[in-house]
C-alpha cells in the first residue's frame, strides 16, 4: 500500500483546524494562502474557509460544504464527507498553525524546484545572447523570497514573448538592402527600418494600387505600420533615411506644377473679374435680359475654372480635421509618417477634446469619407486612402488602449506593429555607414514608383495568379482556427480578423517594388503571396505581443490600468470604495464592480493581498482591504 504523504497530511490537518475553530484562521491566513496547497481540492477547501471567514460566517464543515455547493466545486473538494474527514484527523485546532509553517516551507520548496526548472529552459534558448539569459537568470532567482518573507514577486499579468526579427530577406533586393544597411549604420534594430520601408512603398504608391484577391474582394494596398521602441534608438535618423526619396520626389512633383497653378490662378482671376464687370453691367441694366444672361454665364465660368492643389504626399504632426481637408484635396490619398507618437492623441481630442477616428478607420478601408467645411459646401471622398506609418515610445502604446475607440472600434487592429527589442547597450560605435550604390538604388527606385503612380486618377487592380489565389484561400482556412476560443490568436481577435487582408495588402507592394516598370499589368505571383505570408506571421507574432504588452483584451486590460494606477498612486489598506472614488469614471474602472474584478485579478497575480477581516456577528460586512505587493508600494501602511 503507498504510504501517505505527510505533506498532504499536514494539509488535512489545517483545514481541519480552521473548520473546527474558526479563530485559528486568521494565524493560518498570515501562513498559507490556496497556492500553498499541494493537492488542488485542499486549494478549493482553503478558499472556501477563508472567504466565509471574511464574511464573518461560520467556517464548520456543514458552512463550507454550502458554499462550496453553492459555487459548484463540491464534488471537486471531495464532497461533505471528505470536510469531516479532514476535522476528524485534528487532535488540537491549536496545531493549525505550526502545520501550516510546514506547508508554507514544502511551497517555497516546490516554487524553488520550478524556478531551477525554469533556468534550464532559458539556457536553451537559442534566440537570446547569453547576457539575456543571465538577465532572466537573476529575476527568477529574485522571485524566491529569502527566510520570513512570505510574498513572492508576483505573476506578470501579460505574457513576455520572444519576438523574431524582421525578416528583410522577403522584400525585393532593393529595399531589403537598404533596410539591412540603415539598420547597421543606425546600430537599430532592423524592424524598424523595415517597417518605415513598407510604409514608404504604401506611400509611393498613393492609393492607386489595389489587389483582387476574390471574386467581390478587391483589397486597397496602403498600410498603417507602427514601430515602438523607447528613447534613444535613432528613430529619427531612420525615418530620414527610408523617407528621403519621398520628400524629395514630393519637391519635384510640387515644382513641376507650379506652371500650372500659376495660369490656373490667372485664369481664375481673369474669369472672376470678368464676372464682376458682367454682374455690374447687368445691375445698372436690371431689364437688359442679355445682360442678366451674360452675367450668369461669366459667373458659370469663373467657378469652373479649377485650379489645382501643389501635390503633397506626406504630413506629419496633423489633425484630423486637416487629415480630412488634405484627402479631399490630394484626390483621397495621403500618408501621415512621424517619429513621434503625438498623432495617438491628436486622434483622440487632444485639440478639440472629442476623438475623431472617421478619416482614419475609413482611410484604411477605403470606404467613402464626408469633407464638412465652414466656408465650402460639403466634399466627398469616395475611396480615401491614408497610409499611416509611425514610430512610437512604448508607453504612447498603453496610452493608445486606453483611448476612447481606439480598441473598440478597430483603429489599433488596422495597424500593423512591432515591438523589437532595443539594441542600445550593445551598439557597435563605428558601424559601417550605407553603401552609397544601395542608397542611389532605392532613391531611384522609390522616386520611379512615385512618378509613375502619381498621373493615375484610378487605382490599378492587380490580379493573382491562378495559384497566389488558392493559396490565399488556404491562408483563410488555415487562420479561421486560430481565431476561436483557446486559438493562438484568440487574444487579438480585432486585428487577427484583418490579417488575410494584410497578407495581401503587402504582397501587392512587394509585387510593384519587384516589378516597378511592369507589375501593373502583370498577375501577383505565388512567391510574391509567400514573401507576405511570411511578413504576416511575423506581424501576427508582434501583434500578440503588443496586445500583451497593452493589456488591452477585455480581462487584463482593466487589471492593467488598476495596477498602473496603484503603482504611481495607490497605498497599502485600500478599499474598492477608496479606488472607486479615485478612479471614478475611467475606462474600463467606471463602476465598484469593475474595479472589484480587476482587484481580483491582481490578488491572484500577486500584486494585492486581501486583509484577513476580523469576525463579525452582525451587519454589512465591511468593503475589504489590499496591500499592495512591497515591490510597487509607494506610501506607508494608512491602517
Amino acid at each position: 500500500m503507498k504510504a501517505k504523504d505527510p505533506n498532504h497530511e499536514a494539509e488535512r490537518v489545517v483545514l481541519g483546524a480552521a473548520m473546527l475553530d474558526g479563530r485559528t484562521v486568521a494565524d493560518i491566513a498570515a501562513l498559507v494562502d490556496a497556492g500553498s496547497f499541494e493537492v488542488p481540492r485542499h486549494g478549493l477547501i482553503w478558499e472556501a474557509i477563508a472567504a466565509q471567514h471574511t464574511a464573518g460566517d461560520p467556517t464548520e464543515p456543514v458552512a463550507v460544504a454550502a458554499r462550496l455547493a453553492d459555487e459548484g466545486t463540491l464534488a471537486k473538494a471531495g464532497g461533505g464527507p471528505y470536510l469531516h474527514d479532514c476535522v476528524t484527523a485534528v487532535v488540537s485546532a491549536d496545531s493549525g498553525a505550526y502545520y501550516a509553517r510546514r506547508i508554507a516551507e514544502a511551497a517555497r520548496r516546490r516554487e524553488i524546484k520550478a524556478v531551477a526548472t525554469r533556468l534550464g529552459q532559458y539556457a536553451d534558448l537559442s534566440g537570446e545572447t547569453v547576457a539575456a539569459v543571465l538577465d532572466r537568470t537573476r529575476d527568477a532567482l529574485n522571485t524566491l523570497a529569502g527566510p520570513g518573507e512570505a510574498w513572492p514577486a508576483p505573476v506578470p499579468l501579460t505574457e513576455a514573448r520572444a519576438l523574431p526579427a524582421f525578416p528583410a530577406a522577403c522584400l525585393p533586393d532593393w529595399v531589403g538592402d537598404m533596410v539591412e544597411a540603415v539598420a547597421e549604420a543606425t546600430q537599430t534594430p532592423t524592424d524598424l527600418a523595415g517597417s518605415i520601408a513598407l510604409a514608404a512603398l504604401s506611400t509611393a504608391a498613393q492609393g492607386r494600387l489595389a489587389v483582387q484577391a476574390g471574386p467581390d474582394w478587391a483589397e486597397p494596398c496602403n498600410l498603417f505600420t507602427c514601430t515602438a521602441l523607447p528613447p534613444g534608438n535613432r528613430k529619427s535618423s531612420v525615418f530620414a533615411a527610408m523617407v528621403r526619396p519621398i520628400l524629395d520626389a514630393e519637391a519635384t512633383l510640387a515644382e513641376e506644377a507650379r506652371p500650372r497653378i500659376i495660369e490656373a490662378v490667372t485664369e481664375a482671376e481673369i474669369a472672376r473679374r470678368a464676372a464682376e464687370q458682367a454682374l455690374a453691367a447687368a445691375s445698372k441694366n436690371p431689364g437688359d435680359p442679355d445682360l442678366a444672361n451674360g452675367a450668369k454665364s461669366a459667373a458659370r465660368e469663373a467657378d469652373e475654372v479649377a485650379v489645382p492643389v501643389s501635390p503633397k504626399l506626406v504630413a506629419d504632426d496633423i489633425t484630423p480635421e486637416a487629415a480630412k481637408t488634405l484627402l479631399a484635396e490630394q484626390g483621397g490619398r495621403l500618408a501621415i509618417l512621424s517619429a513621434e507618437g503625438g498623432i495617438f492623441a491628436t486622434i483622440a481630442g487632444r485639440y478639440s477634446g472629442v476623438p475623431d477616428l472617421d478619416a482614419f478607420l475609413k482611410g484604411h478601408a477605403g470606404d467613402m469619407l464626408r469633407v464638412v467645411r465652414k466656408s465650402a459646401p460639403a466634399e466627398y471622398v469616395a475611396a480615401p486612402a491614408l497610409t499611416l506609418g509611425l514610430a512610437v515610445q512604448p508607453e504612447v502604446l498603453r496610452d493608445a488602449a486606453r483611448m476612447p475607440g481606439f480598441e473598440d472600434r478597430g483603429l489599433l487592429a488596422r495597424f500593423l506593429f512591432t515591438l523589437p527589442a532595443s539594441k542600445v547597450g550593445s551598439r557597435n560605435p563605428s558601424p559601417s555607414p550605407v553603401p552609397a550604390a544601395v542608397k542611389a538604388e532605392y532613391a531611384r527606385k522609390l522616386a520611379g514608383l512615385v512618378y509613375a503612380m502619381h498621373p493615375r486618377t484610378e487605382p490599378v487592380v492587380l490580379e493573382l495568379t491562378a495559384e497566389a489565389r488558392a493559396k490565399v484561400v488556404a491562408l483563410e482556412r488555415e487562420r479561421e482556427p486560430r481565431l476561436g476560443p483557446g486559438g493562438e490568436w484568440e487574444p487579438v481577435l480585432s486585428w487577427a480578423n484583418k490579417w488575410t487582408g494584410a497578407v495581401v495588402r503587402l504582397a501587392g507592394l512587394l509585387h510593384l517594388a519587384k516589378y516597378p516598370n511592369t507589375g501593373a499589368a502583370t498577375p501577383v505571383e505565388a512567391d510574391t503571396l509567400d514573401a507576405a505570408t511570411m511578413l504576416g506571421y511575423y506581424f501576427a507574432d508582434h501583434a500578440l505581443g503588443v496586445w500583451s504588452y497593452m493589456g488591452a483584451g477585455a480581462e487584463t486590460g482593466p487589471a492593467a490600468a488598476l495596477l498602473d494606477w496603484l503603482a504611481r498612486h495607490g497605498q497599502s489598506g485600500m478599499s474598492v470604495r477608496d479606488m472607486h472614488r479615485a478612479l471614478r469614471g475611467r475606462r474600463g474602472l467606471a463602476t465598484a464592480d469593475a474595479i472589484r474584478d480587476a482587484a481580483a485579478r491582481l490578488v491572484d497575480h500577486g500584486y494585492l493581498r486581501e486583509r484577513p477581516q476580523p469576525r463579525r456577528k452582525g451587519g454589512r460586512p465591511p468593503s475589504p482591504r489590499y496591500d499592495l505587493h512591497p515591490d510597487m508600494a509607494k506610501a506607508d501602511d494608512l491602517a
